[in-house]
């Protein structure tokens, strides 16, 4: 029935929307004075005194103290409460797990690592989770109680349908088909589950290189070669959460590989893997090609090789190009993608040398031709779009106010 709360166009919800894109625009600029938060929004001065009146009465809106440096006297200034909900969220990979927590406004206030074994796990998986999330919790000086969201990012993707994990055998101690009821059980939250490199690009969407794109491609290089997809501005995850795992893509140059669900990898992975930068350094002559994990040794020699001359290591940067174009070439030619982002740190230590070799290579083998950036949130990037997956649903549920 018209007038009843909720109906569009209703005072309340006129209310609670000018109320949202006014925490929305605290959120983008920090703190801002009444009259600043008029100009921005189009509200009168007497309409912007009641909506902040009214945040603040719900414990959203805190004063921060007043303005300095301009003529007249100091404008008393407003921002989102920081305390008013937290959210966190949790990077996994065979090695450690990685937890932070985040206030409202998205700052980091507590953060903590749990080393974990590569093989069989010494303690179960919900344990783990629930240690690490306590580190950072304790690091905060909060508790479990205190967070709305917890978002947690693994590789792979759990099946929507089957709620297993599935493309991610290495990852030990997360495929029991009970794992997401038993988290369920141990945690007070919600929580939601996510591929990291999906992960990735969310934090690019909000933070970084792909911030003002909807449609853009995020090519992740690093423990493993992987994509996420978005269209729309939201992301593709496929029908069973695989979109994007293009490290199985079959692709000139490498071995058709056959029953990949049991070796968890693929041609893709193989050619232009992390994993394929050190026979390929020592094949084209590179000196010192050092020992270790195959992420930080690639990174180690595509850094070095960016900001060498001699030959071996322009061959290296300039094979590697084509390895990676080839696969990438398959990908924009399907999707069409208005940019791609290279992300992870195989990738991203070429710098701009190697994104130039990339896109020159890729424009030779594809018609869509995209233009190609480096990814810009280089500091935890899947925990950082763990919380701000979690952030943004957490502020969905505070902000509204026509409740």
């Amino acid at each position: 029935m018209a007038g009843t709360s909720g109906t569009p166009g209703t005072p309340r919800v006129l209310r609670a929307m000018n109320d949202r894109a006014a925490l929305d625009l605290l959120l983008e600029h920090g703190p801002l004075s009444r009259t600043r938060i008029g100009r921005l929004t189009g509200l009168s001065k007497p309409t912007a005194s009641q909506l902040l009146a009214r945040l603040q009465a719900a414990g959203l809106v805190v004063a921060t103290g007043t303005s300095a440096g301009h003529p007249g006297p100091n404008a008393q200034l407003y921002g989102v409460n920081p305390a008013a909900a937290h959210a966190a969220g949790l990077d996994v990979t065979p090695r450690r797990i990685r937890a932070a927590v985040a206030d409202l406004t998205g700052r980091t206030v507590g953060a903590y690592e749990l080393p974990t074994p590569d093989h069989r796990p010494a303690r179960p998986v919900v344990g783990q989770v629930t240690d690490a999330l306590d580190g950072a919790l304790e690091a905060a000086g909060l508790a479990r109680g205190d967070v709305r969201r917890l978002v947690i990012g693994t590789p792979g993707a759990f099946d929507p349908r089957t709620g297993r994990l599935r493309y991610a055998s290495h990852l030990p101690g997360w495929h029991s088909p009970t794992i997401l009821q038993e988290l369920a059980a141990a945690l007070p939250m919600p929580v939601e589950y996510e591929n990291d490199v999906n992960l990735v690009a969310v934090a690019e969407q909000r933070l970084g290189a792909a911030r003002g794109h909807r449609d853009f491609v995020l090519l992740w290089n690093q423990e493993g070669l992987g994509a996420a997809l978005v269209f729309g501005g939201r992301l593709h995850r496929g029908w069973t959460g695989g979109a994007g795992e293009v490290g199985f893509l079959p692709v000139p140059g490498a071995p058709l590989m056959r029953q990949v669900a049991q070796t968890d990898s693929g041609g893709y992975q193989e050619l232009a893997g992390s994993q394929a930068l050190p026979a390929l350094a020592r094949e084209l002559g590179v000196p010192d090609v050092p020992s270790g994990p195959y992420a930080e040794v690639a990174a180690a020699l595509v850094g070095r090789a960016a900001e060498h001359a001699d030959g071996p290591h322009r061959a290296l940067l300039a094979a590697y190009a084509t390895r990676l174009a080839t696969g990438l070439a398959s990908l924009v030619s399907v999707l069409d993608p208005e940019l791609v982002v290279l992300g992870g740190t195989s990738l991203t230590a070429g710098g701009e040398v190697l994104r130039a070799l990339v896109q020159a290579e890729l424009a030779q083998l594809a018609a869509s031709r995209p233009r190609l950036v480096l990814g810009e949130v280089r500091e935890h990037p899947v925990l950082r779009g763990a919380l701000e997956s979690a952030l943004a649903a957490t502020r969905n549920e505070v902000f509204d106010t026509s409740r």
